[in-house]
């Protein structure tokens, strides 16, 4: 069912990488999944801008990626959050199926952005879904999860809102941005989805990509590493340099939109996910976008500030959404075609 006739989001539907090496079928990478670029192993380490919840009122800036801490969170929600995702992907194939991706659609088991059938595909699994606002939930897949997780989720989700809202309010004022355009665009009917991500370990790690190099498209990203396997990366003056994500701190970065709505002054982070031949890496991304109905765009007030044009030209979130989800998800493509 499409909620209230919205914009339609799609993949081809693949197989499961998971279930590929689970059940020990290869010995080596399948061909859709080798890329022509050799991954080579990055041995640089960056430490990214960590922020404190507790002292978020006396910041005035923000960096594109950092790394949350004292969110108020509590450390036991959070393990058993990741304990159940963890046992979410360690669901026999069959009880997995009752959540797969349908066609035309995008929700659900499987891979995103995938647009034709010789596309090469990331080495993982992915579980995404709208959690808010409730009335576009698919009717088949968060509903249907079982309990304690659908209650976790729950509550795990209005808890990131929060501080993605917070976040985005603090971003605002420091750049001055009227506060009620940000209200306007990132109040009640503010979107948000989540992915979960399941790399497995792959037989030659060097030729596959778990997440393919990109800039999330959205205007706030939370991340939560599930498990304590590196893989992240973001691309740092040219090179891709490996984060080591904090205990139970959320990695933050800012997307496409919030470029986009700031006008070009809060860039949106290249990043990409690599695997390795041991071990699983899981995580969980948490979106979050204006309302579908509303128009994203440069900022007004902050246009009028800087005293210069526009860098980026007006579209709806759901024409946004359109256009993002019926393309492949490369680099920053996608917002240089919104520049003017």
């Amino acid at each position: 069912m499409e909620p209230k006739g919205e914009t339609q989001w799609s993949s081809i539907i693949v197989p499961s990488v998971q279930e590929m090496v689970k059940e020990k079928i290869i010995t080596t990478v399948p061909p859709r999944y080798v890329q022509s670029g050799v991954i080579e192993d990055s041995d640089l380490l960056t430490e990214i801008p960590i922020i404190d919840m507790k002292q978020l009122c006396s910041f005035t800036s923000m960096d594109s990626d950092s790394e949350l801490v004292n969110h108020g969170l509590d450390p036991s929600f959070l393990d058993k959050t990741k304990s159940e995702i963890q046992d979410f992907f360690d669901l026999p194939m069959e009880e997995k199926k009752k959540f797969w991706q349908q066609p035309n659609e995008m929700e659900g088991f499987g891979q995103a952005f995938v647009v034709s059938e010789d596309q090469k595909l990331d080495w993982a699994d992915m579980f995404f879904f709208i959690v808010q606002p409730v009335e576009l939930r698919k009717p088949h897949l968060f509903p249907k999860l079982h309990l304690p997780f659908r209650d976790t989720l729950e509550m795990y989700s209005a808890q990131v809102k929060s501080i993605a809202k917070i976040l985005i309010a603090k971003m605002g004022e420091a750049l001055q941005i009227n506060p009620e355009e940000n209200e306007d665009l990132f109040g009640d009917d503010m979107l948000q989805s989540m992915r979960m991500n399941y790399y497995p370990p792959c037989p030659d790690p060097h030729q596959v990509i778990g997440l393919t190099p990109h800039s999330d498209a959205v205007a706030l990203t939370i991340l939560l590493q599930v498990n304590e396997v590196e893989g992240l990366q973001i691309k740092k003056d040219g090179k891709w340099v490996s984060i080591k994500p904090l205990p139970n701190a959320f990695i933050v970065n800012v997307g496409d939109i919030l470029e986009i709505i700031t006008n070009g002054t809060y860039k949106s982070i290249e990043h990409r996910a690599v695997v390795n031949s041991e071990k699983e890496r899981l995580s969980v991304a948490t979106f979050h976008y204006p309302g579908l109905n509303k128009e994203i765009s440069p900022s007004k007030s902050l246009v009028e500030k800087q005293q210069k044009d526009a860098n980026f030209r007006s579209l709806t979130t759901k024409d946004y959404l359109r256009g993002l989800f019926s393309s492949e998800l490369y680099g920053k493509t996608y917002l240089d075609a919104m520049r003017i």
